[in-house]
């Protein structure tokens, strides 16, 4: 909660955000070589691999960014994958904002969603405080759509699965670019049920 606390007081003092000049014309041309995993609109049809579309343009750039920081210093800045590290590292700041761009402007497509597990809802809406664990509505909202100004992206609708190993991933820290290690503080207090129940719930929202 301290964490969380901080990150909008944060936000509190900045007065409007920094945009990209991104072209996403020109980025739709860059980014046929990520469809084979993200898909033509980045509408992604691998459930492991993230879908882009609709995603916030500013944080798409950050993990961009990250991922190019992480290659270049093997992994010891930003965020570390082996296939997007060597993506990553192929793009100029201009591609960068040109594919963001690129990617934010086209739609998300979700796939309807059976058996919610009732947990995934409560976790969500309400946190468990017993466990320290804060509610995920606080920052991402109640579907999903996050706040770009603070850097919380947009999760509703993303696949179950890719949410699922993200969740693991910050639980054991082998992911650290969250703001202020806010999700890795609250995925390490969540057992493997509570992830698979978030993740399905998350993925759900509209």
């Amino acid at each position: 909660m301290k964490k969380l606390a901080l990150a909008l007081s944060v936000l509190a003092c900045i007065s409007s955000p920094v945009m990209a000049e991104g072209n996403a014309e020109a980025g739709k041309t860059k980014a046929i070589v990520c469809s084979a995993c993200h898909g033509v609109d980045g509408n992604s049809m691998i459930d492991m691999y993230p879908k882009l579309a609709g995603q916030q343009t500013t944080y798409l750039i950050k993990q961009l960014h990250d991922f190019r920081s992480a290659a270049k210093t093997g992994g010891k800045e930003g965020r570390n994958d082996p296939i997007m590290g060597g993506m990553a590292l192929m793009l100029s700041d201009q591609d960068i904002e040109d594919v963001a761009a690129y990617y934010s402007s086209q739609t998300k497509v979700v796939a309807e969603v059976k058996d919610i597990p009732t947990l995934g809802e409560q976790l969500y809406k309400g946190g468990d405080m017993t466990r320290g664990i804060t509610a995920c509505i606080a920052c991402h909202g109640p579907e999903g759509a996050g706040i770009e100004l603070a850097g919380f992206p947009d999760i509703g609708g993303q696949h179950a699965n890719y949410l699922k190993i993200q969740l693991n991933k910050f639980s054991d820290t082998n992911r650290n670019n969250d703001l202020n290690g806010m999700m890795q503080d609250i995925a390490k207090k969540l057992t493997s049920d509570d992830i698979e129940a978030l993740s399905k719930y998350i993925s759900s929202l509209k």
